[in-house]
């Protein structure tokens, strides 16, 4: 009988991958390891893929076994997954510090919200961007 654990513990992150990675030399390599469940190689943008086991203790002793690893012609970074997106760099990280609605905006001073969400900064924002393109041209 196959354990599985909670949050998907029994998948791995493949990083580092090279672009001539195949599914099979991964499920050849990671097969070693346990039963399979999925293998997924991502092609837009490469470089990394997501093996998934059917028991944990397997995923646990591919990790140990291949992070650092040649498979394609490039050392691999095997861990666990942990089942939570990584943030795009345009994202803001969320706060620690709750909202105070008596806190002051820096780029209008009103109180009730923050200068990212200010109404003057968006629209100053946008104006600039608009003169760009007046000044150059589409």
């Amino acid at each position: 009988m196959s354990r599985r654990g909670r949050n998907g513990d029994a998948k791995v992150y493949v990083g580092n991958l090279g672009t001539g990675a195949g599914k099979g030399e991964l499920e050849r390599a990671f097969g070693y390891y346990g039963p399979l469940r999925t293998v997924w190689i991502a092609r837009n943008p490469p470089g990394f893929a997501f093996v998934e086991f059917e028991d944990t203790r397997d995923a646990e002793d591919a990790v140990r076994g291949l992070d650092g690893k040649i498979i394609s012609g490039s050392r691999v970074r095997v861990e666990l997954s942990t089942g939570m997106p990584r943030r795009s760099r345009y994202e803001r990280a969320p706060t620690n510090r709750a909202f105070d609605p008596n806190d002051k905006c820096y780029e209008c001073g009103e109180r009730g919200h923050y200068a990212y969400d200010c109404h003057r900064y968006s629209r100053r924002r946008r104006s600039r961007f608009r003169r760009l393109i007046e000044c150059h041209g589409p």
